[in-house]
């Protein structure tokens, strides 16, 4: 993070990019990730010693506690004094240093923040699979979040959740289909849908749509 956020725009996205791509290559070659074969039979054990992970039911409202409370953070950092400075660094990074703001500080906590939460949806996922994949540490991981980030709604709480459900879900219907070999086109064609016609995602086009109703209507 401390290397990634001296770069804006493309250059961020690179430098993220490189610097994934050293780690998925470092997952190869160390052992205790076992390479290209990954992590198999993780034990869920029990978590405080109570609940028995094992069970399928109780793992459920586990997870289910883990994102609520996740979404809670995020929404609770997006409100936030911190928060608002922020989105002052995003909309202008200028105005917000004439400010007095060490925008270079706020930017690094946000970055470790999202790898945390991250990190925190990786092990949760490893819970439920009892696997953890190479292909969980690949660039095209990246790419499956931007998608449903943009799908839903850049700049939106709600977006990122409808667009996971989306495309998660396509991806699970598509397999069990004929149409299992096309799943990464069939979601390429809806990104570039979703980029041609509605650039503010799903969430954000309602939003959009509710706003200027409610304009309509004060007139």
């Amino acid at each position: 993070g401390a290397l990634a956020i001296r770069r804006q725009g493309i250059y961020f996205a690179m430098i993220t990019l490189a610097l994934a791509q050293m780690m998925f290559f470092f997952f190869i070659q160390a052992p205790f990730t076992h390479g290209e074969d990954g992590l198999h039979g993780v034990p869920r054990g029990e978590l405080f010693g109570v609940f028995d992970l094992a069970d399928n039911h109780t793992l459920y409202y586990v997870v289910f506690a883990i994102f609520v409370a996740a979404f809670a953070l995020i929404r609770r950092v997006v409100h936030s004094p911190f928060g608002q400075v922020l989105k002052a660094i995003r909309e202008n990074e200028p105005r917000a240093i004439s400010l007095g703001y060490h925008t270079d500080a706020y930017k690094l906590v946000a970055f470790v923040l999202s790898a945390g939460l991250a990190g925190l949806a990786g092990a949760t996922k490893t819970l439920v699979f009892q696997l953890a994949s190479l292909g969980d540490a690949s660039w095209h991981m990246s790419g499956e979040v931007i998608l449903m980030t943009l799908l839903g709604g850049v700049g939106t709480l709600l977006g990122p959740l409808v667009g996971s459900g989306l495309v998660i879900g396509l991806q699970h219907q598509l397999a069990q289909s004929a149409l299992g070999d096309w799943v990464s086109v069939i979601l390429g064609a809806i990104f570039v849908v979703c980029v041609l016609s509605f650039r503010s995602g799903i969430i954000g086009e309602c939003q959009r749509w509710i706003a200027r109703r409610q304009q309509r209507e004060e007139k």
